[in-house]
């Protein structure tokens, strides 16, 4: 093990990249045959969990390099499960998602960074600006792309909901009259604008997102407000009679549905509905690419289930009877990669 990991850290400084991936790949491997560590039954999870996640963070590297971001994303989610808590494997990831054009994704990445890294590190300023500066960049990226849908970003103290949610869509209205045909504030959780903090300390925001098809926003509205995250425009949740109707369906409403709703992600740590509540969605989207018989996508999408799962409790509190759900789902995600289908939560979840 310990010559595959000199030999692929030579291979980087070398710029062999695709030598470095064999040798990385090589001593992934072997760390999870137990070699990790001199006596597995003295070890500490988290001496190897920090190993392994190390050895995914440099595969993520060389398959940037390589020019393999598919790959890279794979390897970056897998970093992050191994250890959620470090800002690095969060902005690779943010790196992987912007080089696929997924910039929403790439967006909340690095806020998700730029958030952990003021919660662990603090003392840098100029790293925390450079990490705003990226997430704002990714986030405007996302928005100037984006055709079927606009958003307006309004600061919130603590006024009356209600009152603000109107004035804001009063207001969205006027400014952008081409995404009128429906319009909707979020109601569930408050959003953060990446703002250096001497210049708005804390300041919060609403988001109203505008629609140029008024189907299209209805479905997003629904989606993303019920307590409980359910896809829309399907008779029995993301099970079509037919696998051409589910193509259909997923390629005319489906792709612009998760546009939108990974967008709201972008700027939106803490969800009033739960914190599981963006995994939930994701658990939809990766039940429609099974019935799409789409297994490679569905895996990559479990596999960010998985990241986004390991990741919540390093951002906020979590409830005793959330903590419950988070780890149920995360059986669930593991059961669903390794091609069971276990009675947990999600199954529940389904049938409700």
């Amino acid at each position: 093990l310990r010559a595959a990991l000199r030999e692929g850290s030579a291979r980087c400084r070398q710029r062999d990249f695709a030598a470095a991936a064999a040798k990385f790949s090589t001593a992934l491997e072997l760390c999870s045959k137990g070699f990790a560590v001199d006596d597995p039954l003295k070890a500490s999870p988290d001496e190897i969990s920090r190993l392994s996640s190390w050895i995914e963070s440099m595969l993520v590297i060389c398959y940037l390099k390589l020019g393999q971001p598919d790959l890279a994303l794979h390897h970056s989610h897998r970093s992050i499960i191994q250890k959620p808590s470090h800002f690095c494997n969060h902005l690779r990831q943010a790196a992987c998602f912007r080089c696929l054009h997924r910039y929403s994704e790439a967006a909340r990445s690095a806020m998700v960074a730029q958030c952990l890294y003021v919660l662990a590190e603090g003392a840098g300023l100029e790293t925390s600006d450079l990490l705003q500066l990226y997430w704002q960049a990714l986030t405007q990226e996302a928005l100037s792309g984006e055709v079927s849908f606009s958003a307006l970003y309004t600061p919130f103290e603590k006024e009356d909901k209600a009152d603000k949610i109107k004035e804001a869509n009063k207001t969205f209205a006027e400014n952008h009259p081409d995404y009128v045909q429906h319009i909707f504030t979020d109601p569930h959780g408050i959003h953060l604008l990446p703002e250096k903090a001497e210049s708005h300390p804390g300041q919060q925001y609403l988001l109203t997102l505008g629609f140029r098809n008024k189907e299209l926003g209805k479905t997003v509205e629904k989606f993303v407000t019920q307590k409980l995250p359910v896809f829309p425009g399907q008779k029995i949740t993301f099970s079509p009679s037919m696998e051409e109707e589910a193509e259909m369906f997923w390629q005319n409403t489906g792709k612009r549905i998760m546009a939108a709703v990974a967008f709201i992600g972008s700027t939106k740590i803490k969800d009033e509905r739960g914190p599981c509540a963006r995994a939930i969605e994701q658990f939809h989207h990766a039940s429609l690419l099974s019935h799409l018989q789409r297994g490679e996508e569905q895996a990559q999408v479990m596999t960010q289930v998985m990241a986004e799962l390991a990741t919540i409790p390093y951002l906020q509190r979590v409830s005793r009877e959330d903590d419950k759900l988070l780890q149920s789902l995360m059986a669930d995600a593991v059961d669903i990669l390794a091609g069971g289908t276990g009675e947990r939560a999600w199954a529940k979840i389904q049938k409700v």
